[in-house]
């Protein structure tokens, strides 16, 4: 395929993250991104006997989130250092957006950094704080 030939990509579906306490993660995204829980217990194809996943659905952008058990989990919590995930980032359209957020941060009682205005590579601002397993998540707006 060539470089003018490239269909591009129109977003993100699903994010999928292996948890140490699926039900604790569970209600933890579920309560973050006021997302709908979907009924339905999913094997880990090819590795049936490896664990499972769940799926929240966040409906304003669809964004599907999926939380899996795997047997094999030791319990350790997230490191970035290791070969990997380093951290994900939801893009909201507006720094009102990041506002609101960061106060609804606030309201779940989760510790964030606060909204930091970068200028480098790019403008932008961020909120950065970190799920149940200690997986680095950010907000980010443009700076405008």
């Amino acid at each position: 395929m060539s470089e003018h030939s490239y269909p591009g990509i129109s977003g993100i579906h699903h994010l999928s993250l292996t948890v140490t306490d699926i039900d604790a993660s569970l209600e933890w995204y579920q309560r973050l991104f006021n997302a709908d829980r979907l009924p339905v217990k999913f094997p880990h194809y090819g590795r049936e006997e490896t664990g499972y996943g769940m799926l929240l659905v966040e409906m304003g952008s669809g964004l599907v989130i999926g939380l899996h058990h795997n047997t094999d989990n030791r319990g350790e919590p997230f490191d970035e250092s290791r070969t990997g995930l380093d951290h994900v980032s939801f893009r909201v359209d507006t720094r009102e957006d990041l506002e609101a957020l960061t106060q609804w941060l606030d309201e779940l009682g989760i510790d964030h950094t606060g909204i930091r205005d970068e200028r480098e590579p790019f403008a932008y601002s961020t909120v950065v704080f970190r799920d149940p397993d200690n997986i680095q998540l950010e907000l980010r707006s443009p700076n405008s």
